[in-house]
């Protein structure tokens, strides 16, 4: 049997475009990925967030159901648009929705975990040029000052940005996610003022404003394998590797982009201009802790149609809705490693869950054995790390409602809350039950 501490934090969470809707209301702007899920063919089914969850207007009802599974903490997102529906322009009425949904959280003894960026810059900043543009990283840090001022006492921790591989490499370099551009010079720009904006908010916080609840980044990190032991297997994982974790781990602990990789990019990368003095080491500021989202292992081949040269291989492993790996013992290893090689700050599972098949049950049930083993897996995977004295504080199951997934729409399901759109009813599935029971016992 594997015990947790009391003092370990089980958590959900969610985003704000993936959830709550009220597209127009409150004063909100549209942001990058209203324009881009409105775009025909970038979405599945057409979808958008314009309704999403609707938690905009039910987030009392879903506050119940945080209640209901007992955890500790809640982690949510800010829709910058709401904040600054213009340059310059601070909306009130916009912070007030997290300030009521943050007092609401606090009065249930619920701990707000917020993230400042998670994906939906406001169109305003993008058709002034978006991240490419370095303008950006104060446009970010006027709202995180404007957050910073009107949330900090009523908030737990703070996370600067939420996986800005996905926001650079997916958003301007494969185009999946928006703005949907694929320029690798973009997006390693994109990437560098991500960054950048996340050094230079930590400082403010902490040397500027002299706030002191804990703040940090979270990557979504796998760890990579190459599909056999073939050298070209073995540089494609290599290549792999420092395209999705070392590009970002790198700067953020050792003040310094990975040489193999900016040789890499070289060919597509007109210049490293953007690196301006000073700026590794804003990014390699020192945070309170260090956020990691973790889903599945990536196994690698060589591609020479590639101009990275690599590709996914495919595997025998059971594979999770998305088509990814179930790999809590790999999971095991990237903890390890990230230990060995990058940091020993106090770590956060930020985000933790699989999408399935899921099927709503006559009798308002959803029986999602698969979601529950994978959870399952992943908790005990971090009650084993923390016997190993890895220091991992806690863990956030995503994600609290089936939501918006993004390039897939409704398409893909990674609630423990089941959500029928069409009523906007919420049914807690299986998972949610057992996780529940995991909370309370703080035993697996």
């Amino acid at each position: 049997m594997q015990t947790f501490s009391k003092d370990f934090i089980f958590g959900t969470a969610t985003s704000s475009y993936q959830i709550e809707g009220a597209a127009n209301e409150g004063g909100r702007t549209p942001s990058i990925w209203d324009e881009f899920s409105k775009t025909p063919g970038k979405v599945w089914n057409g979808d958008t967030g314009d309704v999403a969850c609707d938690h905009y207007h039910r987030f009392e009802e879903d506050i119940e159901i945080i209640k209901a599974l007992g955890v500790d903490s809640y982690r949510f997102s800010i829709a910058w648009p709401r904040i600054f529906p213009s340059e310059g322009q601070y909306n009130p009425e916009g912070m007030e929705f997290y300030k009521k949904l943050a007092k609401k959280l606090n009065d249930a003894g619920i701990k707000p975990f917020v993230t400042l960026y998670h994906w939906d810059m406001p169109k305003w900043a993008y058709d002034k040029g978006g991240w490419v543009n370095r303008d950006s990283v104060q446009w970010f840090l006027d709202y995180a000052e404007k957050c910073f001022e009107e949330l900090d006492d009523l908030v737990s921790m703070w996370i600067t940005h939420n996986e800005p591989w996905c926001a650079a490499l997916l958003g301007y370099y494969e185009g999946v996610h928006a703005p949907g551009h694929m320029n690798l010079d973009e997006a390693v720009r994109v990437s560098h003022h991500l960054l950048l904006s996340h050094g230079k908010a930590v400082e403010l916080y902490k040397n500027q404003l002299h706030l002191t609840k804990p703040i940090g980044i979270t990557l979504n990190l796998s760890p990579v394998y190459p599909a056999s032991e073939r050298v070209e297997d073995e540089l494609a994982a290599n290549n792999y590797d420092g395209y999705l974790n070392r590009w970002f781990l790198d700067p953020v602990f050792k003040a310094s982009y990975p040489k193999d990789m900016m040789n890499l990019y070289s060919k597509q990368v007109s210049s490293f201009d953007f690196i301006q003095e000073g700026d590794m080491g804003t990014i390699a500021t020192s945070c309170d802790f260090f956020g990691i989202n973790f889903y599945n292992r990536a196994l690698i081949r060589y591609s020479t149609t590639s101009p990275l040269l690599f590709e996914p291989a495919e595997s025998d492993y059971p594979k999770t809705g998305m088509g990814w790996d179930v790999s809590p013992n790999e999971f095991k290893e990237l903890i390890r490693t990230l230990r060995r090689d990058f940091t020993d700050l106090p770590m956060y599972i930020t985000e933790n869950g699989a999408a399935f098949q899921d099927v709503l049950e006559e009798d308002g049930t959803v029986k999602d054995v698969e979601r529950r083993e994978y959870m399952e897996q992943h908790i005990e995977a971090i009650a084993f790390l923390n016997e190993e004295g890895m220091n991992i504080r806690g863990y956030y199951l995503w994600s609290l409602l089936d939501n918006f997934e993004w390039a897939f729409g409704y398409d893909k399901r990674f609630g423990i809350t089941y959500v029928d759109f069409q009523t906007q009813k919420r049914y807690m599935k299986d998972s949610a039950k057992r996780y529940a029971e995991i909370v309370h016992s703080r035993q697996l």
